[in-house]
């Protein structure tokens, strides 16, 4: 019986359409036909939030999973299917994938803070940036720039997100009917932002979310985007299989919730994980892993996570197909592991952060 880990874990389960795996809709259950179908992320969010899982991340790009024809490949957008499962889970925080490169970081905080709204406080955005010039192509604005550039600017958007969130004042609708004042205008103020890369008057015209602030989470993958999440990550997570960098990158993050990322394939019995891995590999060798895989059972990843690297905080599960692997993180895995207590019903009571005053009205007190 292997040992429990040794304290309480935090928990993100990444869902991409059949799995991570570009050959995953090719096993039976994977119901390819229904990728696409609101009703397969219905299925998958409902396990997730069954499960108490702290995080449901919904991926997104602006490129295909692969480019082989064997493989899986569409996208529906992130922010669309968050959207969707907001009034259909009670528990998850919900992060979609958005973005930073070909986007504008008024479109990106309107969608996240709409996002908290309808998910009453569970609402989170994952940054990510678009390096290659294919990405590029598909916009015509600009030429693909080098990660550094890129997290740059993924600094500046996150930067003006936050303002933006905060230009409403939490009072500012007043819904007064008797004088027919909706709005107390001296309650949203300009952030007037001017950057390198963009600059932005302000302010929102989406007034103040129930968080305040929606979580941010920041992939860890390079310096970079390390130095992003220093700046900016309430909750990173570490796209590393080297123990001692995800020790090294946890310890520059002492203020932020650090999950190590695990790409999964569990079944009972460990003979048929690996089969079933081999056959994935034998219909598309793929991608090489981004993080630490694991092939094997239940039993086995438990014993896994009593050796995660110093600072890490939880997980990222990644499965590598969908449904099997979900199925069985949520009936054998996460019943035998302590869990942290939740308090609250917002993703920010659920990780124990206060909901931030706007920056404004500390100033206008000031």
């Amino acid at each position: 019986m292997p040992s429990r880990p040794p304290a309480a874990l935090r928990w993100a389960v990444e869902l991409d359409g059949a799995g991570r795996h570009p050959a995953a809709w090719r096993l039976p259950g994977a119901r390819p036909e229904e990728l696409f179908t609101a009703a397969h992320w219905r299925r998958l969010a409902a396990t997730v939030d069954a499960a108490d899982v702290d995080l449901l991340v919904v991926p997104d790009a602006y490129r295909l999973q692969s480019a082989a024809e064997r493989d899986q490949r569409g996208r529906l957008d992130a922010v669309a299917v968050a959207a969707h499962l907001a009034p259909l889970t009670r528990r998850p925080g919900l992060v979609p994938v958005v973005t930073t490169t070909h986007t504008e970081p008024f479109h990106t905080q309107k969608a996240i803070a709409t996002l908290d709204l309808t998910s009453r406080g569970r609402a989170g955005w994952q940054v990510e940036v678009s390096t290659t010039a294919q990405e590029a192509d598909l916009f015509g604005r600009k030429a693909a720039a080098p990660a550094e550039e890129l997290w740059r600017e993924a600094a500046e958007t996150v930067d003006v997100a936050r303002r933006l969130w905060d230009s409403w004042e939490d009072d500012a609708v007043v819904r007064d009917v008797a004088t027919g004042r909706y709005v107390d205008r001296d309650k949203l103020h300009h952030v007037d932002f001017s950057g390198e890369f963009f600059a932005v008057k302000g302010p929102s015209i989406t007034p103040r979310s129930p968080q305040g602030q929606p979580l941010v989470v920041v992939p860890v993958r390079d310096q970079p985007s390390l130095e992003l999440a220093v700046a900016q990550a309430d909750v990173a997570r570490l796209e590393t299989a080297d123990a001692g960098q995800a020790a090294g990158w946890a310890a520059a993050l002492p203020t932020a919730t650090v999950l190590l990322d695990v790409e999964v394939l569990l079944r009972r019995d460990a003979a048929e994980a690996a089969d079933v891995a081999a056959q994935l590999d034998a219909w598309s060798p793929g991608p090489p892993p981004r993080s630490v895989r694991h092939v094997g059972t239940p039993e086995s990843f438990l014993d896994l996570l009593t050796a995660l690297p110093a600072g890490v905080d939880g997980v990222a599960v990644v499965p590598l197909d969908l449904p099997v692997t979900l199925d069985l993180l949520a009936s054998d895995v996460l019943p035998r592991v302590t869990r942290p207590v939740v308090h609250g019903t917002t993703l920010r009571e659920r990780f124990g952060l206060p909901r931030p005053v706007s920056r404004y009205v500390e100033e206008v007190s000031a």
